[in-house]
């Protein structure tokens, strides 16, 4: 038995991986900002979870939700880094306070928290980061711009950070998933006030009037994943990058194949930058 500090636990594959952690007996410190959402885990499970108030942009309140789950269950083995929501926009439409506060909770959030478990993790020699993260990341669809950014930056600290803490006996590993049937498409989707005209055949079609049809038809099981990630993290040699889905793991292949052909083709020029011998 474990301990899990999930973040964002009040719906989607948040709320799954916290399911599949207590009915595996686990203990989960199952956060949300509104707690209510997950007082009923809470009672469900009441000597394994521990319902927590937490806004991953708040620094006090992430203080305090480690400190909740220390004192409860003694530490912290696991932190899954889930909390976010979708933002969809043409780069020339994104609000500039809206992707302030985008990348405050995907990156910054990410960063805070995991600040926040490493100092014992350290001490202990052993620890789990998992830091949720989505196939935007690799394939940067128009219209999803912003959100590819703040997912690619996590990435990109998560490929970092494992660096770092390998020698320390702590894993790091970031979750690609595809299209989940969750409420990410419904709720937890926003997009820009503002619609230019002239992206109506690009990051148009993306927007939430115009793809609304997609949401709960999605083709991922949310449960499945929660399985898929509690087998990663449990296994010997947990992987960095975990790509869940059909549709995820088609999309990562064809955009690395794409980038590689690129890179491929423009090779002799690359190489030619070069101070001559």
């Amino acid at each position: 038995m474990s301990t899990w500090l999930v973040t964002g636990c009040s719906t989607g594959l948040g709320r799954s991986l916290a399911e599949a952690l207590l009915a595996s007996g686990h203990n989960v410190v199952v956060t949300a900002r509104d707690v209510a959402k997950v007082q009923d885990l809470a009672a469900a499970y009441p000597d394994q979870a521990l319902a927590v108030t937490l806004d991953v942009t708040d620094a006090a309140q992430v203080r305090s939700a480690v400190e909740q789950a220390e004192a409860r269950f003694g530490g912290v083995d696991v932190l899954v880094n889930n909390a976010g929501y979708g933002y969809r926009a043409a780069v020339e439409e994104g609000d500039a306070a809206d992707v302030a506060t985008l990348f405050d909770t995907h990156f910054s959030g990410t960063v805070t928290m995991t600040k926040a478990v490493l100092p014992a993790m350290r001490e202990r020699r052993s620890g789990a980061i998992v830091n949720i993260s989505s196939i935007g990341a690799r394939i940067s669809p128009a219209g999803s711009g912003y959100y590819s950014a703040a997912k690619a930056a996590v990435e990109a600290m998560s490929a970092s950070l494992r660096k770092e803490l390998a020698p320390l006996g702590i894993s790091v590993t970031v979750v690609e998933p595809g299209a989940f049937r969750t409420d990410f498409a419904g709720r937890s989707l926003q997009q820009s006030a503002e619609a230019i005209g002239d992206y109506a055949d690009t990051a148009g079609k993306r927007r939430i009037e115009n793809s609304a049809a997609d949401h709960g038809s999605q083709p991922g099981d949310p449960a499945k994943a929660a399985e898929a990630m509690i087998s990663a993290v449990e296994s010997e040699q947990p992987p960095f990058m975990l790509v869940l889905g059909d549709d995820a793991v088609n999309g990562f292949r064809a955009a690395l194949g794409a980038l590689l052909a690129e890179v491929d083709e423009w090779e002799v020029v690359s190489r030619s930058t070069g101070f001559s011998a």
